[in-house]
Formats: structure tokens, sequence, C-alpha cells
């Protein structure tokens, strides 16, 4: 299903994509967004685990892009907060004696695949420091 996750990681990355010299606190990432800090250090630990950012403790400590923006695809960020996008099936299972029914959910499978690799297609020619270049 469609969640928010891949909004907060484009604009957690966003921030410090322009502000690429400097260790961002969550507190301020979080105040960009106006969501709670624990929100925002949630998706940083999937970042650290995926080597796209980096961290330091203390008092001037935060967290920072590990690599150029320039490096790092929108795509490479949705397969990172996405398993793939699903717009959902029937709550009910369908009539398998339909002609509809007991093919349904299959050619809705192949349609979201289909979908998937065109929002790929589309995210892998788009980088995060193009992306930023917006604001």
């Amino acid at each position: 299903m469609i969640s928010g996750k891949f909004a907060i990681t484009v604009h957690i990355l966003t921030l410090m994509a322009r502000h690429p010299d400097e260790f961002l606190s969550s507190e301020f990432i979080s105040g960009s967004m106006n969501i709670n800090p624990v929100l925002v250090r949630k998706e940083i630990g999937n970042l650290k685990k995926n080597n796209i950012v980096e961290s330091r403790e203390g008092k001037f400590g935060g967290t920072r892009l590990a690599k150029p923006a320039a490096e790092i695809t929108l795509e490479e960020i949705y397969n990172l907060t996405f398993e793939c996008v699903s717009l959902g099936y029937a709550k009910n299972d369908p009539n398998p004696d339909c002609c509809i029914g007991k093919k349904i959910n299959q050619n809705l499978d192949g349609l979201y695949q289909d979908i998937n690799q065109k929002i790929c297609g589309h995210m892998k020619a788009i980088t995060l420091a193009g992306f930023s270049e917006q604001f």
C-alpha cells in the first residue's frame, strides 16, 4: 500500500542535499517537516543501514549524506521505502466461478508490476541533487 515513508525520506534527504557539509539534527529536520523527531530518527536508521547517510553523536552531532546527492537517485530512495506500490485488492475473496472474479487479483498483480517498473524507470533518471535544485 502507499505510505508516507517515501515523502518523509525524500524530505530528509533533500534537506541534507541542501546542507551537504552540515550534520543536521533530527529536531531541525522534524521542524521542517512538522513531525515528531522519533519518526525522523526511524527513517534515518534505515538510511544509515543502507549507507546513504552518516551520523555523529554529541553536542555538534547529527546526520548528513554519506555520498554526494548527485550519486543518489529517487529510484534508490523508492526501493529503500517500498517493496512495491500496490493499490490494493477487494476485501472479499472474489467468486472463483465468475470469469472476472477468478482472475481479477492475478491481473491486478500484473498491472501493479507494470506500474512499479514505470515508476522505477522514471525515477532512475532523477538524482537527489536534481530534485533538490527545485527548492
